[in-house]
């Protein structure tokens, strides 16, 4: 079983497409691999210095992070959400997001956000619980 959650952005009820500058600028310290650029979007390996790995996969709405390990790792995917704007969507259903974008969520959503005023490693923590030590 495979642990995953996404990062998305919205503008007036819909997905924004990631500003890939920021998410080379994010991630370039920490890419264990030259970026593979495919034909559904871009993919990084990250590994953060204490050696904690993801998987992140850039696409035209949305990013994925697929099987980070505990560690500081978690510090890099919630950087790269604050400098993005984005939200974190725990694989619960709930989306963690700034509170900026309340008005920009798409209908009905909201009902499942928690709102903050920013995105820091405290708020998700605080929002991921059990998802983020995954048991795989």
């Amino acid at each position: 079983m495979s642990y995953s959650l996404s990062l998305y952005r919205f503008v007036d009820g819909e997905p924004a497409e990631p500003d890939m500058d920021v998410v080379r600028t994010v991630l370039s310290p920490f890419n264990a691999a030259p970026e593979k650029v495919s034909a559904d979007g871009v993919e990084f390996w990250i590994r953060a210095t204490d050696g904690s790995e993801a998987e992140v996969g850039v696409y035209e709405r949305f990013i994925s992070v697929e099987r980070p390990q505990v560690g500081d790792v978690w510090k890099v995917v919630v950087d790269l959400a604050a400098r993005l704007g984005a939200g974190i969507l725990i694989p619960d259903g709930t989306f963690l997001c700034h509170e900026g974008m309340r008005a920009h969520l798409p209908e009905g959503m909201e009902d499942d956000a928690v709102f903050v005023p920013e995105i820091t490693l405290d708020a998700f923590e605080s929002v991921a619980g059990p998802f983020r030590y995954p048991l795989t």
